[in-house]
């Protein structure tokens, strides 16, 4: 009896281990955050100081919305899976670095809303077809919690603890709905490593 409550906890024991080690980047970051912005604070922004560049700097895992060069909101995120590096190959887990732009807007993204940015531009393309690959694409700024999820109160400040994505830039759901607010289509993107 006593050999098979044992042998029980160690089963237990190791696949809860194994569950961390898969799911661990999941668990969500406690840090302290930012009061999100009211409707008249982002619409006092969008027209005294709109946004006219993002600047991502990958190694510090921070999203910045800038007018010219003054900072004026900056956000937590959180990159591909495998973050070091500029994208190169579809399926790398890399988030591009480089300068490109936002160029399109997706409402009904899988992960509550997305902003498109540019990658693949032509050197990105003809790279990878020099190594008979793709260049992947697809690369988005997007929420943190699929769409099908976010009616859980917590779900608009959750920020998982590791990076995670394809290749994206993930925010809370409560920091893409003001990027999405206050970044206009076409505006320039400089992601640093």
């Amino acid at each position: 009896m006593k050999t098979g409550l044992i042998a029980g906890c160690v089963v237990l024991i190791i696949l809860l281990a194994l569950a961390f080690y898969q799911y661990g980047k999941f668990i969500p970051t406690f840090a302290a955050t930012h009061t999100p912005l009211s409707t008249e604070e982002i619409q006092q922004l969008k027209q005294n100081k709109p946004v006219t560049s993002i600047e991502v700097f990958k190694s510090q895992r921070i999203l910045q919305l800038k007018h010219q060069q003054e900072v004026i909101r900056s956000y937590p995120m959180r990159l591909g899976f495998n973050p070091i590096g500029h994208k190169q190959f579809e399926g790398d887990g890399k988030t591009p670095e480089g300068t490109y732009s936002i160029d399109w807007r997706n409402p009904q993204s899988a992960y509550y809303k997305s902003l498109h940015i540019s990658y693949p531009n032509k050197t990105d393309t003809t790279y990878a077809q020099q190594h008979n690959r793709s260049a992947g694409g697809d690369v988005m700024i997007h929420g943190t919690v699929p769409t099908r999820a976010t009616s859980f109160a917590a779900s608009a400040r959750y920020m998982p603890r590791k990076d995670w994505t394809l290749g994206c830039i993930a925010v809370t759901n409560s920091d893409i709905d003001e990027i999405w607010q206050l970044v206009a289509d076409h505006t320039p993107i400089i992601i640093h490593p």
